[in-house]
């Protein structure tokens, strides 16, 4: 079986579609949340997500301030601005769409998945090897996929030593694993971890691996609609470099 695990897809079409045609065919799409923010492309990815069969997906802390279920100045100036004009644009039925995920974890298979982290779904990054300590203890499965950080990343617990190690996934090359860990796909429209490419992952929970993902795409063409919907510079900017 192959799943297709993506997050922090951010509004970015081109970029979705990156992912999708080069991952191919698969079983199941797990998506981790935000599917909205920054972007010029918030109805085309969600009504491409909709669509897609077998779909697990959940909130972000980004979908949650489209559909206002959370106050807006919660995030910082040019995230706001870039969710005032989200709200602006995303069509009803996208955005009920986006009122049916729910904001928790999930378990699937024998995986818990969350937005920011199983301690905290919607806010808590987990970024090093002290927060991903602390959430060890948040979940029962053997595997835990988060995404919101925008880095491509796993936290590998070796119960034997109770010691954490943080690796950066080797692209291409899946990972075998019959321990626990924590793994973070990455972002699929706005990377942070200095690879502008977007990113994602295939799970095989059969074979019990993880294969990190890295896709080129057209980033000019994502920025020069960016600056015609005048977004925010910043995240115009930033795609450029993956920072």
């Amino acid at each position: 079986m192959r799943i297709l695990v993506l997050s922090d897809i951010h509004a970015n079409y081109t970029a979705l579609m990156a992912v999708l045609e080069d991952a191919g065919d698969v079983d199941e799409t797990w998506c981790l949340g935000d599917v909205v923010g920054y972007g010029p492309d918030p109805n085309a990815c969600v009504e491409e997500l909709r669509e897609r069969p077998m779909l697990t997906c959940l909130l972000g802390n980004h979908d949650v301030a489209a559909i206002g279920k959370i106050p807006l100045e919660m995030f910082n100036g040019d995230a706001r601005l870039s969710l005032i004009w989200h709200e602006k644009v995303l069509a009803p039925s996208n955005a009920d769409f986006l009122r049916s995920l729910p904001d928790n974890t999930k378990v699937r298979n024998d995986v818990t998945l969350a937005h920011g982290s199983p301690r905290d779904p919607i806010w808590e990054y987990i970024i090093n090897t002290l927060s991903a300590r602390l959430n060890f203890d948040y979940f029962d499965t053997n595997w835990c996929f988060v995404g919101h950080s925008h880095i491509q990343c796993m936290f590998m617990l070796n119960e034997g030593l109770d010691r954490i190690t943080l690796d950066s996934p080797k692209v291409g090359e899946p990972i075998k694993s019959n321990g626990r860990a924590i793994l973070n796909p990455g972002s699929v429209g706005q990377p942070r971890d200095r690879d502008p490419r977007a990113a994602y992952a295939i799970f095989d929970p059969g074979a019990k691996t993880w294969e990190a993902r890295r896709v080129e795409y057209d980033v000019k063409e994502v920025q020069d609609r960016m600056r015609e919907a005048k977004l925010p510079e910043r995240h115009t900017e930033r795609l450029a470099e993956g920072w």
